[in-house]
């Protein structure tokens, strides 16, 4: 290994992703990190048991969304010993789960959170519906638990207006195809995150790798609250 590669940045981004949202706004931030040469280490939550998306129908969405508003852990397999490294900024990302961090996320803070994040630099990536504060409150509160240092935050909403945005949702975890009915025309053009969205979680990417090449200090001071991100 080389001098320039030992000194190279190096980022943890541990993820969980439901519907894949979570999934292309990560991969869309890696690529504008890359473009500083910045080293990123992913490392995907595999829940204990397969979590099905869609679930399917209507009496099991409900469930769900009851389950997970009482912030029902979802266990997750072990997660690899290089999570454990040092790195310069942990990024921690996952959706939204009735208001609350998703159930494999609480379960990773339950098991590693003073392992893993204790004095640790996090800048956390939410991806959600809308109702996105509630969730953050809570998932700093934990971060914070375990001696984490949290640096700023990211968060990205599914654009559409409400109701119909959380109607839509609704549906699709239900197993409909909410985009085609009629009556929800011209009203919730799309699940999830637009192309538009994902540029600019690449710009963000980009803001962070140019931010730790600098040395990081000024991470909290990125803007990360643009029309973009939260419509």
């Amino acid at each position: 290994m080389n001098a320039s590669t030992e000194s190279r940045k190096k980022i943890l981004l541990i993820y969980f992703s439901f519907s894949s949202q979570t999934n292309n706004l990560v991969l869309a931030l890696v690529e504008g990190l890359e473009k500083y040469n910045i080293a990123v280490v992913r490392e995907r939550l595999v829940p204990a048991e397969h979590l099905r998306f869609p679930i399917g129908s209507i009496r099991g969405t409900i469930r769900m969304m009851v389950a997970t508003f009482f912030r029902k852990r979802f266990p997750i397999e072990p997660i690899d010993p290089h999570c454990f490294h040092d790195y310069d900024l942990i990024i921690l990302a996952g959706p939204t789960w009735s208001y609350n961090p998703s159930g494999p996320v609480l379960s990773l803070l339950d098991q590693y959170g003073g392992r893993l994040f204790r004095g640790r630099l996090v800048l956390p990536l939410i991806s959600c519906r809308g109702y996105w504060r509630a969730h953050w409150w809570g998932l700093k509160n934990l971060l914070q638990k375990h001696g984490a240092r949290i640096v700023n935050v990211m968060v990205f909403s599914h654009p559409n207006p409400e109701p119909w945005r959380t109607i839509g949702v609704f549906l699709k975890l239900a197993g409909e195809v909410p985009e085609k009915k009629p009556w929800l025309a011209g009203k919730y053009r799309k699940y999830g995150h637009t192309q538009k969205q994902l540029k600019e979680a690449k710009r963000f990417g980009r803001l962070i790798g140019r931010e730790l090449i600098a040395g990081g200090e000024n991470l909290h001071q990125l803007n990360f609250d643009t029309e973009i991100a939260r419509p």
